[in-house]
């Protein structure tokens, strides 16, 4: 069944941020801190691990470089922050001043990397959701994490991941054609560097526009079909 993977990771998702709001209260901050910390330096390392699988900096480094000034013409993380602020609003006045930020970080964490692109089209071309089943298992997980700390915003982010990989998965037969080995090698590394900016977010080491970045992951393999050799 295609779009199983995704329907698997947005119910996991849903279910972590439930176990995380209804339980997480009940730990000491301490401890809901250094689970969040915890979470940041897994975040930080994965990225540093799927950032060092490119051939070339090169197109990594122009990706990013090109895709955040794009990225800040377009605006792209205070229009993500003004959704939030808007779907807080309609939930309630109350939902917490961390809604927008769980909402904005959990949606670039489970939106971001190559389980969520290359999941999404194996699941489209149905040769199975296995790598989609893993990313659900970990995002579940991380979602417990981050909805005890950031709130019920972080569970919204499974609308994002339904739209992104839902979108993905019915494209995956153009997407497959398009996509050539090394496009999907250095947009893994693109998408590791934003992975990196996310972990310094959540570590609270520096606070990086890490959605005004995301046009880069266009950009990577635009560019190693125009310059690769």
């Amino acid at each position: 069944m295609r779009g199983l993977g995704t329907v698997v990771n947005v119910a996991a998702i849903l279910a972590g941020s439930a176990i995380g709001l209804l339980v997480g209260h009940r730990f000491p901050d301490r401890v809901r801190e250094t689970a969040f910390q915890g979470v940041g330096l897994i975040v930080l390392i994965l990225g540093v691990q799927q950032a060092l699988e490119t051939r070339n900096f090169a197109f990594p480094l122009a990706a990013v470089v090109v895709g955040g000034v794009v990225g800040e013409l377009l605006a792209i993380e205070g229009r993500l922050e003004a959704l939030g602020e808007r779907l807080r609003r309609r939930l309630s006045h109350d939902a917490g001043a961390g809604f927008v930020d769980g909402f904005v970080s959990a949606t670039l964490i489970f939106c971001v990397g190559p389980l969520s692109i290359l999941g999404s089209i194996s699941d489209g071309l149905g040769n199975g959701a296995q790598l989609l089943f893993i990313k659900a298992a970990l995002d579940g997980t991380v979602a417990v994490v981050l909805a005890s700390t950031l709130g019920i915003g972080v569970a919204l982010s499974a609308a994002s991941v339904l739209i992104v990989q839902g979108a993905l998965t019915l494209a995956a037969g153009g997407l497959h054609a398009l996509l050539s080995g090394r496009m999907i090698v250095e947009t893994t590394a693109t998408g590791g560097i934003l992975i990196v900016a996310i972990g310094l977010r959540l570590l609270e080491i520096k606070r990086l526009r890490v959605g005004n970045f995301l046009p880069a992951l266009v950009i990577a393999p635009v560019a190693v079909a125009l310059f690769a050799r």
